[in-house]
């Protein structure tokens, strides 16, 4: 199986701690998930994050979603918290950014977003919360593109393929000469365009009501992220000690 660590990243009340509830439970680490508000979050477990409703210190656990093994990283996403957040950026594979779909691209996201590009993290983006009303997909997806990058791309099952296609293809050169010949992009390419941070896979739903969205994401990481080589001598970064 193909091994990555991956950690969620967002700014406070986006829904964080609910899709790594919703993540666990599709990938069967727990039967039911749990909620902030009912104080019962599998990786929410210290009794003062219980109190409080937020999460204080990184978690992890591990989960398997057909050919991938995720090690899954929850770092604190309230800004009080910051320093363990960024300790936990410098071992991540890739990061997974939750954005609340009522609110939007919030201060502390600019800020995570500044993060994950100096440490040269590929991203892939859950917009959540969309079961709420007046939410508008296309809406979020152009202020995603206006506000964090013009590589955000949707890569919902329902999205319009010839758009999907052209979006990964007009920012890389190799990629656009392919597609114009084919009209495709390869998977391979599609691959080397998440892991160059060209292209930036972003799903919409809600992890609390819709897990298809959640499994959406969860088949994405699967099909287009990279696991990292690694050499023969052993080799290790210490992010935490408790």
């Amino acid at each position: 199986m193909k091994k990555s660590i991956v950690g969620i990243l967002a700014h406070v009340d986006a829904g964080k701690t609910t899709l790594a509830e919703s993540l666990l439970c599709a990938c069967g680490v727990i039967e039911r998930a749990g909620r902030v508000d009912h104080g019962d979050a599998f990786l929410d477990n210290g009794d003062m994050e219980r109190k409080r409703g937020i999460t204080i210190f990184s978690k992890q656990a591990r989960i398997r979603w057909k050919d991938v093994d995720i090690t899954l990283l929850d770092p604190p996403g309230h800004v009080d918290f910051s320093a363990e957040m960024e300790r936990t950026l410098q071992v991540l594979d890739a990061a997974i950014l939750v954005i609340s779909g009522a609110d939007g691209v919030q201060g502390h996201v600019i800020t995570l977003w500044r993060l994950l590009q100096r440490y040269e993290v590929p991203a892939f983006i859950f917009v959540n919360k969309m079961d709420q009303p007046g939410t508008d997909r296309a809406a979020r997806l152009r202020e995603l593109q206006e506000k964090l990058s013009e590589h955000c791309i949707d890569f919902s099952e329902d999205r319009d393929e010839e758009v999907f296609g052209e979006s990964l293809a007009m920012w890389d050169e190799v990629c656009l000469e392919h597609y114009l010949e084919t009209g495709e992009v390869e998977e391979r390419e599609i691959r080397r365009l998440i892991r160059e941070r060209k292209a930036f896979p972003c799903h919409f739903g809600s992890a609390l009501k819709e897990p298809e969205g959640v499994q959406e994401l969860l088949a994405t990481i699967d099909r287009y992220l990279e696991s990292p080589g690694y050499g023969e001598a052993f080799g290790a970064k210490v992010f935490k000690i408790t």
